[in-house]
């Protein structure tokens, strides 16, 4: 399975073309589990795991891949299930979220298919706020049709793991407090985990946040305001935008601002869990302003502070 992922690397260029790959696996029986490829680092047979006292509930241990200790997380259990009994076809995914690299249990791992943003869709809203999918799509394979489901891995993490939102002292610029008041910013994350740890940090400052589930959303947002003659950039002192998203990505969301001469100079922060040196590459190919790596809450307060004061300046 090693072999599957060695070009993952190379496939940069599928990313601002509204594309995606997505690792296909299984917890136990027939129904299909995905995640990004781009979020992956290896697959591998499941290790030996040393236990790890007082760890959460949903840790089953510690693998040690080439000398690196690696907490591993029941996935099956963390999204609710019975937890997975390790058997022949058990496998590690080993991911890298939000700075922190972590495996995944999983069951039997099948393959990588390549697909585009808008066959991804948001879970129905009937299934209530406690699941922990991110989106959904369906396989056409062999003459058949199959659901997959796309794990919210953010929810998963910010349930194991505390993520703090409070801004430290003396980050926050005592002169300008007051200017923080009544801005709003746009925020484009199909994570609600995300949404809100971006919200409740910002809004300590007096920010409204207006949220769009997605890059589509979010862009018929700004479009509606620029239909209606209102200028963008007054309307917001920025979009923070994820970059994997159903329907449209940060990425290709961008692009459509910038070959919009109504909102061409909106100011642009990709904030996600994705790896940073990539994304720094993946800004400047598609115009984004700022790269911001998921969760840093006094780095989101310096971006939306500096931003501010350059605002103020003009």
């Amino acid at each position: 399975m090693s072999n599957l992922l060695d070009t993952v690397n190379q496939r940069t260029n599928l990313v601002g073309e509204n594309r995606l790959e997505l690792l296909l696996f299984h917890l136990t029986g027939r129904q299909l589990f995905a995640l990004n490829v781009f979020k992956v680092k290896e697959v591998v047979k499941l290790p030996t795991l040393s236990k790890l006292p007082n760890s959460h509930m949903h840790i089953d241990g510690v693998a040690t891949i080439r000398g690196e200790s690696i907490p591993v997380i029941n996935l099956k259990a963390a999204i609710g299930l019975q937890p997975l009994q390790p058997d022949h076809e058990s496998n590690l995914i080993i991911t890298e979220y939000n700075r922190s690299i972590q495996g995944f249990l999983v069951g039997k791992v099948e393959h990588i298919v390549n697909m585009t943003w808008d066959e991804i869709m948001a879970p129905p809203s009937t299934i209530g706020r406690q699941h922990y999918l991110t989106a959904i799509t369906k396989l056409k394979e062999k003459d058949k049709e199959e659901l997959v489901e796309i794990i919210d891995v953010e929810k998963v993490l910010a349930d194991i793991i505390e993520y703090k939102v409070d801004i430290s002292e003396g980050i926050v610029d005592q002169n300008i407090l007051s200017e923080f008041v009544g801005r709003k910013i746009l925020h484009a994350d199909d994570s609600p985990t995300a949404r809100n740890q971006v919200a409740s940090t910002l809004t300590q400052l007096g920010i409204e946040i207006v949220t769009a589930k997605n890059g589509k959303e979010a862009l018929s947002i700004l479009k509606n305001w620029a239909d209606q003659g209102k200028t963008v950039t007054d309307e917001i002192l920025m979009l923070i935008t994820d970059a994997e998203m159903p329907e449209m990505d940060g990425y290709k969301l961008t692009d459509e601002i910038r070959h919009d001469p109504r909102m061409a100079d909106l100011f642009i922060v990709l904030n996600t869990s994705l790896s940073g040196e990539f994304n720094k590459a993946m800004v400047k190919k598609v115009g984004c302003d700022e790269f911001l790596s998921k969760f840093q809450p006094d780095l989101l307060v310096e971006v939306v502070q500096n931003r501010l004061k350059s605002k103020l300046a003009e």
